[in-house]
């Protein structure tokens, strides 16, 4: 890409995230620092930011492998959700050795068992996984939400709500900036996109990822297996969604409640594209995206509406969808 084109693409990036709020009654004077403070400038605006920033990272972890292997995982949403359900259904049974790491690899088989039926379908009958994975995310929902107001539910309290988790069972902080807190998940997010870069580059299952996600006809002439590449990829991509629905649960809210994900796995999408073709730019991209969600929190209280948040991620998710598309067509 020329430095023109790059230039062009960053003042289309700018014209999507700040472009609606120019609609707003709200004059710039007001929302332009309230922006900056609620996501950056202030103690509130990182602990907003550091509580958005982990589940987009693994998700984002999670997407970008299934786009890899050339498959889209539009799925992160309900994979999510049922990670983070299976994770409060074991952390909330009686107490037995072992408890948390159960919970939570809970949480990373139900993301992944989620996941099989989409991948199914498309490395082995051909049906699009866009389609299914739609279908899967309306079940999801149905599925979690009559949990969490029927057999999971506390009977204590009003709305859809499992009782909190025991103190055992919480994932406490590693550290504490101000109001803004720091806990294992963000450390573990970025050592599963590290893993990732390596594992890409110097490992044979990286290199088998990389060949089918650019050409899976000619990756079978060289005798890689490219059905069940693309069938793992996915799995593992469901795992990794499940596993960032998990740390929502024992580090963030330490309990599960309805739609607790609050669309954090269709930001995950754009999360994934904007990182591109390299993983470890996944990080700034996750941390962009949680900006733009905990800003938008911010600037709800001086008159600007939430909804706006999707708007401009929307707006964000489609210009680089958009990109990739032209790049792959450019490839082929």
């Amino acid at each position: 890409m020329s430095g023109r084109a790059r230039l062009a693409l960053v003042l289309v990036v700018v014209a999507l995230a700040l472009g609606p709020l120019f609609l707003t009654p709200v004059p710039p004077s007001e929302w332009a620092p309230e922006l900056w403070g609620s996501s950056f400038g202030e103690p509130r605006g990182w602990a907003l930011t550091l509580r958005e920033l982990t589940p987009l990272l693994i998700g984002g972890v999670a997407v970008w492998l299934a786009l890899r292997a050339g498959l889209f995982n539009i799925g992160a949403e309900g994979q999510m959700l049922v990670g983070a359900c299976a994770t409060g259904a074991v952390a909330l049974a009686p107490a037995f050795p072992g408890q948390l790491p159960l919970a939570i690899g809970a949480g990373v088989l139900a993301g992944a068992l989620w996941a099989l039926p989409a991948g199914a379908l498309r490395t082995f009958r051909g049906g699009h996984e866009v389609i299914s994975c739609i279908m899967l995310n309306q079940l999801a929902f149905l599925l979690t939400g009559w949990l969490v107001k029927g057999p999971m539910k506390d009977p204590n309290a009003g709305g859809a709500t499992t009782k909190m988790l025991d103190e055992s069972l919480r994932w406490a902080p590693i550290a504490k900036f101000g109001r803004a807190e720091l806990d294992w998940a963000l450390p573990l997010g970025l050592a599963l996109m590290a893993g990732l870069w390596y594992w890409r580059k110097h490992r044979v299952g990286g290199y088998e990822l990389e060949a089918v996600g650019t050409n899976a006809t000619a990756a079978r002439f060289a005798g890689i297996p490219a059905e069940m590449v693309q069938f793992r990829a996915f799995a593992m991509s469901g795992g990794l969604a499940g596993l960032a629905g998990a740390l929502l649960v024992v580090a963030d809210q330490n309990r599960f409640y309805d739609g607790m994900t609050s669309g954090k796995g269709f930001d995950s999408l754009g999360v994934a594209l904007l990182a591109g073709a390299n993983p470890l730019a996944l990080a700034p991209s996750a941390l962009l995206f949680a900006a733009l969600n905990a800003a938008t929190t911010g600037m709800n209280q001086i008159g600007i509406p939430k909804g706006l948040s999707g708007l401009m991620l929307g707006g964000l998710i489609l210009l680089f969808a958009s990109a990739s598309q032209r790049k792959d067509n450019a490839h082929e």
